[in-house]
């Protein structure tokens, strides 16, 4: 654009203050003001969580820095940063959400994520066969609970446990197609072996309250104490509850994984994340197997002895509090590995 002379630009500012009918705004200003290309941000972790809570828990790693990203959701309208290169994501709950602003922040020409190390971090309802509340379970697989047929349980066929199956398949045994392409995917399991390895030893959060809770089932996962473990999440986002569909969850996990996997914590939003970013992968902006996911127990995700799934939905069970604090707790031992120990963790996990 020609540059218009700054007496020219007070003449008609001058003219415009006497009609007060028009602004004028000096080209100059415009050329100050104009974004200008800027070097990407790297980014040496990318901590991925899906509400406030989650956010909240990471807050001793003392995030200084807001970046606003477009696209993002408008409760969370940043990312944050720190001093050690390490950034949080807040996505908002559920697939939606979780889609579109994971892929706001892997499109944004703000980072260089190609060397980042990516950590989804949140609550989960939890098996009691598998654990217990508080309880920290990094997953090797990522299951889409919710790609499927539906049948109402009180019209499905005669001897079916449940009324979900694969879509377009016969019945709930068989193996569907995986025409999606996001329904499972399985995770670095190197980078898994050393999350777990790291934080197999720290001393995870717990309650009085909790306590309590849990000895009211008679499953031994349940009754114990709030411990790190390996297995697998289920993504859905109806907020389900209950046996007989928590057997379903068992159940959809052994057959898309071909029985390698174990059914053991459900949320809303892994795989929605995930495939953001797999398709952010294809164009060589981020490297899946620097990906994990670390998801810890709040809730049951069904009743114990003489409780009705409804009453376990609704029950206060003190999860929730001992949950958000051992997110950072179980997770922030692989952080603080990868910050500290950069030079060797930038080619790959050692």
């Amino acid at each position: 654009m020609k540059r218009i002379p700054l007496v020219i630009i007070g003449l008609v500012s001058l003219w415009c203050s006497v009609l007060s009918g028009c602004h004028v705004v000096p080209t100059a200003s415009r050329v100050t003001d104009a974004a200008q290309p800027q070097a990407k941000k790297p980014v040496k972790v990318l901590i991925i969580t899906l509400f406030k809570p989650e956010a909240d828990a990471w807050a001793p790693l003392n995030f200084t820095e807001d970046i606003l990203i477009p696209g993002l959701s408008e409760d969370y309208p940043a990312i944050r940063c720190n001093a050690d290169s390490v950034c949080l994501l807040t996505t908002g709950m559920g697939h939606t959400n979780a889609a579109a602003s994971t892929a706001a922040v892997v499109l944004s020409a703000k980072f260089d994520l190609s060397l980042t190390y990516i950590l989804i971090s949140g609550i989960a309802g939890i098996d009691p066969n598998r654990g217990t509340i508080g309880s920290a379970a990094w997953a090797r697989f990522i299951i889409d609970y919710g790609i499927a047929h539906e049948i109402d349980a009180r019209e499905m066929p005669s001897g079916w446990p449940y009324g979900y199956f694969g879509i377009h398949t016969s019945g709930p045994n068989e193996l569907p197609q995986l025409a999606y392409r996001n329904e499972v995917f399985q995770l670095n399991e190197a980078l898994l072996q050393r999350a777990l390895s790291l934080s197999k030893g720290v001393v995870l959060a717990d309650s009085a309250q909790a306590a309590a809770y849990r000895a009211l089932y008679a499953q031994p996962a349940a009754t114990a104490p709030p411990s790190v473990m390996q297995c697998d999440t289920a993504a859905g986002d109806t907020y389900w509850h209950g046996e007989l569909l928590g057997r379903r969850a068992t159940d959809w996990t052994a057959l898309l994984t071909q029985g390698k996997g174990v059914y053991c914590t459900t949320q809303q939003e892994e795989n929605a994340v995930y495939e953001a970013l797999r398709r952010a992968a294809r164009a060589k902006l981020v490297d899946l197997n620097r990906v994990a996911d670390l998801r810890t127990g709040s809730n049951f995700d069904r009743p114990h002895p003489g409780q009705t799934p409804f009453e376990s939905l609704k029950a206060k069970s003190g999860g929730f509090a001992i949950a958000t604090k051992n997110l950072y707790i179980a997770g922030a031992p692989l952080v603080q590995e990868i910050v500290r120990n950069w030079n060797t963790w930038r080619a790959g996990v050692p």
